[in-house]
């Protein structure tokens, strides 16, 4: 065997160890394969922030400033490896693996979180807020000439939820230096009147469902508190506050939720149905092709652990769409090895030795394998881009990117470790019976 031929197969021997070992054991960090929320059950929200009022040009910053403050959000929920990205130019795709929300909570992670105070309004003053307690505008106060409204926007990232000594709830918050000088002036002017809090159109609401509103007993200047919230409601307020604040509305245009009980059924599912369609596609390449259809099911055990290592380590989201593009692209690497044992045959009946019809018969084939496999890399590239432009993107672009890396390591195997492991056989008295190597014909 010639010596370059026996290094190259070290080398494949070295990189197969090396994909069994990654697939057994933690390495880089990563102890499992990711799987998408399909598989291993999550939440998949795409949010589309409102743009309408944004200076031109300044769209950009303002989109890494909404992903900034939903990670912020999201972090605290204890999600592991979330997924939280811009999609086209005024979408964000958030994928939250193996979490369950409820439709509140998924309202909360787009809140735009900002508390207004307000106070009541004269009966000839217009009003911003109207309830059971009266009608309202926001509660302002001029500050170096300029009149600005009181608003949580001058909290400091701070907030937190603590008990008076009656047992009651408290929201407590810290006012930064500008604010300070807003609810000393604002306070002093509403003693012993009420102080209301709003978000959004509507006021900030009690556990009794009662608008909150507390009577200022004194001046406020460096920290205040707010009292009758529940203690969902407060936490999670509080999160939010400190997380900071949407620079721009959001709303929900796909929301999809899938429970870890049936992602487990489609892996279940998914791992029998590869399983089955390998061994099938054993059976018939070494029924079919003899010996060389033995050398290629062994080089497509190769490229199937190697495949799921580059998986686990890069790391690839396995989707149940991902999945599919991964057992297409088995057939694929089947495929390449058809094609050139179909070459191997014609150079057999013109009276090749094993040695040429290997060398003639993968050189002839390459180019069928090569254009074959550039036009589907073509093909997964177009989806894969596409698929980022898409609302229900996650399943387009799992099938594009498995499948391609699929192609990309199956001409690999086909090419360099069938041919590696046919020339074994060169130059040895089992290379000298060419009927082991020629394809089952069926009875004369």
């Amino acid at each position: 065997m010639p010596r370059g031929n026996t290094l190259v197969l070290i080398a494949i021997l070295a990189i197969f160890a090396f994909a069994i070992s990654a697939l057994a054991y933690p390495l880089f960090g990563r102890e499992d394969m990711r799987l998408g929320l399909d598989l291993q059950g999550g939440l998949h929200i795409v949010y589309k922030a409102d743009l309408s009022n944004v200076e031109p040009g300044e769209e950009a910053s303002i989109m890494e400033g909404v992903i900034a403050v939903i990670s912020n959000r999201i972090n605290p929920l204890g999600v592991t490896e979330p997924v939280i990205q811009k999609q086209g130019q005024d979408r964000i795709l958030v994928q939250l693996p193996g979490k369950s929300i409820t439709d509140k909570e998924k309202e909360r992670l787009s809140r735009v979180a900002l508390l207004e105070f307000g106070e009541l309004v004269a009966d000839d003053e217009e009003a911003k807020w109207e309830n059971e307690l009266g009608r309202w505008k926001p509660a302002t106060a001029v500050i170096d000439g300029e009149e600005k409204a009181l608003t949580s926007r001058y909290f400091k990232e701070n907030t937190y939820v603590s008990q008076d000594n009656l047992g009651r709830l408290l929201l407590v918050f810290e006012w930064d230096e500008e604010g300070s000088q807003l609810s000393e002036e604002i306070t002093s002017r509403l003693i012993n009147k009420p102080l209301g809090i709003f978000e959004g159109s509507v006021a900030l609401l009690g556990e009794d469902g009662l608008p909150i509103a507390p009577i200022v007993h004194s001046t406020i200047r460096d920290r205040g508190q707010i009292e009758g919230l529940s203690l969902n409601e407060a936490t999670s307020l509080s999160v939010q506050l400190n997380a900071g604040r949407l620079p721009v509305p959001l709303e929900i245009l796909y929301d999809q939720t899938v429970s870890p009980i049936l992602g487990a059924r489609f892996v279940d599912m998914s791992v029998k149905a590869g399983i089955i369609g390998i061994l099938i596609v054993i059976l018939f390449m070494i029924i079919y092709y003899r010996l060389p259809g033995v050398l290629a099911s062994l080089a497509l055990i190769f490229y199937g652990a190697l495949v799921l290592a580059l998986f686990k380590l890069m790391p690839v989201t396995l989707t149940l769409a991902g999945l599919g593009g991964f057992v297409l692209s088995i057939g694929m690497a089947v495929d390449a090895n058809v094609l050139i044992f179909e070459r191997m045959k014609e150079e057999f009946r013109t009276g090749r030795t094993l040695g040429a019809a290997i060398e003639t018969g993968f050189n002839r084939a390459w180019t069928a394998i090569r254009d074959g496999n550039v036009t589907t890399l073509i093909v997964c590239i177009i989806l894969y881009v596409l698929g980022g432009t898409i609302v229900a993107s996650a399943p387009v672009q799992g099938f594009a990117l498995t499948l391609g890396m699929g192609v990309l390591v199956s001409m690999f195997t086909a090419i360099v470790v069938t041919r590696t492991m046919l020339r074994l056989f060169v130059g040895t008295r089992l290379g000298q019976r060419t009927s082991i190597f020629s394809v089952y014909s069926g009875k004369k």
